[in-house]
């Protein structure tokens, strides 16, 4: 099962911000209404009408459309994806939210499972919309320090990699990049977040913020079907070192991958490097 992490937003945002900055919404269409967590979609429908797209930022894992007086924010969960269409162009079955732009064109969100959820929120209230209000620091050198981290985990009982799962303490890892990061900071990813000693806590922000940095510049991770909203794929796979390598080599030791269950989350790591 793979979910789309920080990096594959990011992707995402940024082809998005060359193909529909500027563009006004003049209409749009809901076809599967589960996708629009809130407000109603009548609502949704009309307040984003005649919006234009002044910029598209991204928190974490959640895409943010700034409009003229609201934002929509939207998770694509693991199969969600925008694509900019001409309107003659036929619809697939699994598009659900379709936005009819001043171009002519379409912006369709399409998505296979329709778990993605989209909301939209008046500009002033965003930081305290529930999608966000509790979100951790950015995994980048000016958010993310030293101190926070060590002063999340010394009260954490719970694995590792259960705490860089949880969006409160960074924003935007999931399942890929934390066994990633793990490895690169050669700690257990069952080890209790209490038990790290502060050489490992500062060895695992360095290995956060590398990580995820070099992750974005690849174009993020395509595992199955992910790709960005000019429909290219990402990279970063060829880097992987643990993620999906079970029974493989380790590119240190030579010991074969491992994999077990951590945090109800398929965990793979380095028997002899992560003791």
């Amino acid at each position: 099962m793979f979910m789309p992490e920080l990096p594959e937003v990011e992707n995402v945002k940024n082809g998005l911000k060359d193909l529909v900055l500027n563009r006004k919404i003049e209409a749009v269409t809901v076809l599967w209404d589960n996708i629009i967590k809130d407000p109603a979609d009548g609502t949704f429908q009309s307040t984003i009408s005649g919006q234009r797209i002044e910029s598209i930022e991204r928190r974490g894992k959640f895409l943010l459309f700034i409009l003229d007086t609201h934002v929509l924010i939207s998770h694509l969960r693991m199969e969600g994806k925008f694509r900019v269409e001409e309107a003659s162009k036929p619809l697939t079955k699994h598009t659900h939210v379709i936005f009819r732009l001043d171009t002519g064109e379409e912006l369709r969100y399409l998505d296979v499972r329709k778990f993605g959820r989209m909301s939209l929120v008046e500009k002033d209230n965003l930081l305290s919309h529930p999608s966000l209000s509790t979100l951790g620091p950015e995994p980048v050198a000016e958010a993310l320090s030293v101190q926070w981290l060590s002063q999340f985990l010394n009260t954490r009982k719970r694995s590792v990699k259960s705490c860089l799962l949880d969006q409160k303490m960074v924003a935007g890892i999931g399942n890929i990049y934390a066994d990633e990061i793990l490895f690169a900071s050669k700690i257990h990813p069952e080890r209790a977040g209490e038990s790290l000693s502060p050489a490992e806590i500062k060895a695992l922000h360095g290995s956060i913020i590398d990580i995820m940095q070099k992750a974005v510049r690849a174009g993020g991770t395509t595992i199955r079907t992910y790709s960005n909203a000019h429909g290219k794929g990402g990279n970063y796979q060829q880097n992987l070192t643990v993620y999906g390598k079970t029974g493989k080599l380790c590119v240190n030791c030579q010991t074969p991958i491992s994999k077990i269950k951590v945090a109800q989350r398929g965990t793979h790591y380095c028997p002899t490097c992560q003791i």
